[in-house]
């Protein structure tokens, strides 16, 4: 940083982000920016401060905040916005992003119910998209008329079974840059929880695959944090490939994420459990998201070495952060991103990676 006064050209250089000078005269228009001083020759001069300030807007508004929200968080000084009025403000973003979110997901329903239709119903399905051409549904008449459309659409699902592969093949993204485990992998995430837009958020550090492939061969040890992430391991498969699966919270009682972490925090003897795993194990969290963040904090203190941790955990603020630090782990991780992410997804990454080794066998020797 230097206190010689920026140029305009100067300014967006130092800040980045993106920023284009006419960016910059437009926030001055909004308010967002005081009037900058001028040179003998009036151009704008902006200082130190004017660079923070811009920081600001440009790191608010890649978060997703629009103009008018950055505009009332940045309209007093830090110093005295009490917590309660920026929560207020946060919270009215949130609310309007979720909004927006969901009229997107209307969208997307429609559309997946039109796309997702397999050959079976080719014909209705080409028939629909010609009604929808002409239909009306700005007023209510149109709207019973969608929902008729709809009704001879759905008709057609009762005369065959869904095929869930051809499905998929019309909605997903573009995959042919991933290995093939990798795309069934996903596609088995996708079908466990019927949101196509998973496979955004969904990371794999790179060597993920190969690490967790070899360490199932040589029978490592799989650890689920919770009973009800145990019961939805592969264990026929897993039992064949000679891996010993257990619990590491080992109290059956446990059926919910809030029961989970509450345990793991309340006795010393689950995190205590956790350091004691076997070298190359395979840890597979799904419910609570301080488990992921002791293993984090167990790798980084040398007393913990897993083959690979699949970081699931349902959470609002500690399940982000905790997929955060494992990403950074250097360890081989399979997590998502934010908040998305469950038991079930967990396991189910599991048992994809365990089926591209063997054939599932007909049997239940792990009962024995």
């Amino acid at each position: 940083m230097t206190s010689k006064p920026l140029t305009i050209k100067n300014l967006i250089k130092a800040v980045g982000g993106g920023l284009t000078p006419r960016m910059v005269r437009h926030y001055h228009t909004l308010g967002l920016l005081p009037p900058a001083k001028r040179s003998h020759g009036n151009y704008r001069l902006y200082t130190d401060l004017d660079v923070q300030h811009l920081r600001r807007i440009v790191a608010l508004k890649q978060q997703g905040f629009q103009l008018s929200h950055i505009q009332k968080l940045l309209a007093t000084d830090s110093m005295t916005t009490t917590n309660d009025s920026l929560m207020t403000q946060l919270q009215q973003q949130y609310r309007s992003v979720m909004q927006y979110l969901g009229r997107l997901r209307q969208t997307a329903s429609a559309l997946e119910g039109l796309l997702g239709r397999d050959r079976e119903c080719l014909n209705i399905q080409l028939e629909a998209i010609d009604q929808l051409r002409q239909l009306e549904v700005e007023t209510i008449a149109g709207f019973g008329q969608l929902e008729k459309l709809w009704d001879g659409l759905d008709a057609a699902t009762h005369s065959h079974p869904e095929e869930f592969q051809e499905s998929l093949e019309h909605l997903l993204p573009d995959l042919s840059d991933r290995s093939e485990i990798e795309v069934d992998l996903l596609k088995k995430l996708v079908l466990a929880c019927g949101d196509v837009s998973l496979v955004d958020v969904v990371r794999l550090s790179e060597n993920a695959i190969a690490a967790v492939r070899d360490a199932i061969k040589a029978g490592c040890q799989i650890v689920a944090d919770v009973k009800p992430v145990f019961a939805s391991l592969d264990q026929t498969r897993l039992a064949h490939l000679g891996c010993e699966v257990v619990t590491l919270i080992d109290d059956p009682h446990i059926t919910s994420v809030t029961e989970a972490e509450h345990e793991f925090w309340q006795h010393r003897q689950w995190r205590e459990r956790l350091q004691q795993l076997n070298s190359n194990c395979v840890l597979v969290v799904g419910y609570a998201p301080s488990v992921l963040m002791a293993a984090c904090e167990a790798i980084e203190n040398g007393k913990l070495q897993p083959a690979l941790i699949i970081g699931m955990p349902i959470g609002f603020s500690h399940a982000p952060s905790a997929k955060r630090r494992l990403m950074r782990s250097g360890i081989p991780f399979i997590t998502s991103l934010g908040t998305l992410g469950g038991g079930l997804l967990a396991a189910i990454a599991l048992n994809a990676l365990a089926e591209s080794l063997i054939e599932k066998p007909n049997c239940h020797c792990y009962l024995r």
